[in-house]
């Protein structure tokens, strides 16, 4: 007989049928009750025993982390907080879960805080928490890519091994087969590269962007999502050494297009999650809430999980100029007072997470897109505005993230991208490929970067992008 998911067996209305489910122990109480999840549903199954049901060297068996088979039949639950339950005729053990060790990891009945459970990260996806981030994440996945296959984009996997620095930060993850203990050497006695496995110096890439670029060229919309790295040697709560990006790239579209084209997006997102994952949101929400109780009343939040969510949809996102922004800013009382860590002193500022967030938090209150960012702090294949000093660039700022997208309208010119290129001393060698674009049929184009973590960290409350990504990768940490 095949076995039924928790999440079926909760909604089912087929009682006295016979049923089978299989699971991991999450109680055991009075020797009766046993709770039973499958990771299927942040909620249990109450399975009942009877007594002389099953052998007692069986019941001893039944601890806290425990993998059970367990038969029986489903009736109407005779307490509270359950429509049905499983009347046991039989228990089978698949897997122990000794008390003794248990007692030394996160499946103890004890609590532990969020920096313990990432101590053991191979455990924390079967607490309640980190199955329902985990749930979420996997559903606005699959949103993601629904948006994206609705809307006639078409899905580009791009290199994860690349000669190109598309950030030009050069915060890149060197890739090479050679022997580290003998590297070759040229004439110069720099590392001769040309020995290499690829001939040449390779990194993990930090975007797909270019390439995606190219293939908008010639399919006219596409996305890209898959893993990116970022050598940044940074322990904050904000960022991962490796992460998740979603990168659509359209041809014929201009800043405003991209700027409504992220707008619909995210909400498209939000709105799936909220409709597909409410048991989930709702344990993430009653989290906070008792998280909340903790704190002093300035630093509550100020809605609910659900409620801040349904406020994104229901409201435009304000667009502004960079020059509108740093002029709020610098007349803002914080700066004033000498508030901010990053103080902005004029235009040309290059806006730091507490400037972001006090334009979505405190001035604005709501989601922010600012545009037309001064060109020195942006990169080299954003448009160049009639001005000379701007580009066509767009940043999307949320409450308690700050940045969450990043995007351009991207320079088509070829002569103006060769001189930007020239000036920041980036090779035309090196991409002479993306040149080309500009060479064979240019044309407008457009595109954006979302940070899937960020929005993973939003969506699920969680306060530490570490605990929204199932293993994460921070300087000195790659244990898992």
């Amino acid at each position: 007989m095949k076995h039924t998911k928790v999440i079926e067996v909760l909604q089912s209305d087929k009682l006295l049928q016979p049923i089978i489910v299989k699971g991991w122990v999450r109680s055991f109480r009075n020797d009766r009750f046993i709770a039973i999840n499958d990771g299927s549903t942040i909620n249990n199954i109450q399975c009942v025993l009877e007594d002389n049901t099953i052998d007692s060297t069986i019941q001893d068996r039944i601890n806290v982390g425990a993998a059970v088979v367990i038969s029986g039949t489903l009736v109407e639950s005779q307490g509270k907080g359950q429509r049905v339950e499983i009347q046991v005729t039989d228990v089978e053990i698949e897997g122990d879960a000794n008390p003794e060790e248990l007692k030394l990891t996160i499946l103890s009945p004890k609590r532990h805080t969020l920096e313990k459970l990432r101590e053991q990260a191979h455990l924390r996806v079967r607490t309640n928490t980190f199955g329902a981030i985990m749930r979420v994440r996997s559903k606005l996945s699959f949103a993601i890519h629904e948006y994206f296959q609705k809307n006639d984009f078409y899905y580009v996997h791009t290199p994860i091994i690349t000669k190109s620095d598309a950030e030009g930060a050069g915060e890149a993850f060197k890739v090479t087969n050679m022997d580290l203990n003998d590297v070759p050497k040229d004439e110069n006695g720099e590392v001769d590269y040309s020995k290499d496995f690829f001939g040449g110096e390779t990194n993990l890439t930090v975007s797909g962007q270019l390439e995606g670029e190219t293939y908008a060229m010639g399919l006219g919309q596409v996305y890209t999502f898959g893993p990116t790295f970022r050598a940044e040697n940074s322990n904050t709560s904000r960022h991962l050494a490796e992460f998740w990006m979603v990168e659509p790239e359209i041809a014929f579209c201009d800043l405003d297009g991209n700027m409504d084209l992220a707008e619909d997006f995210i909400k498209y997102v939000i709105q799936f999650v909220l409709e597909n994952c409410q048991d989930d949101l709702e344990f993430l929400e009653n989290r906070l809430v008792q998280e909340d109780k903790q704190k002093p009343q300035a630093e509550r939040a100020e809605m609910l999980l659900r409620d801040k969510l349904k406020f994104i949809l229901e409201n435009n996102f304000k667009r502004v100029s960079y020059t509108e922004a740093i002029e709020i800013l610098q007349n803002s009382k914080p700066n004033k007072k000498k508030k901010f860590k990053f103080p902005i002193n004029g235009w040309g500022t290059d806006l730091q997470s507490e400037h972001e967030r006090f334009l979505v938090e405190k001035h604005f209150k709501c989601p922010v897109i600012l545009f037309d960012y001064p060109a020195d702090i942006k990169s080299f294949y954003m448009r160049l505005n009639e001005d000379g000093k701007t580009v066509r660039a767009m940043d999307i700022l949320f409450p308690g993230i700050g940045e969450i997208v990043g995007g351009s309208q991207r320079e088509e010119r070829l002569d103006v991208l060769k001189e930007k290129m020239a000036a920041l001393n980036i090779p035309e060698e090196e991409l002479w490929w993306y040149l080309d674009t500009r060479r064979f049929g240019t044309c407008t184009h457009s595109g954006f970067g979302l940070g899937f973590e960020r929005l993973v960290l939003f969506i699920t409350g969680m306060s530490n992008i570490r605990d929204v990504i199932p293993y994460p990768r921070t300087p000195l940490n790659a244990e898992f």
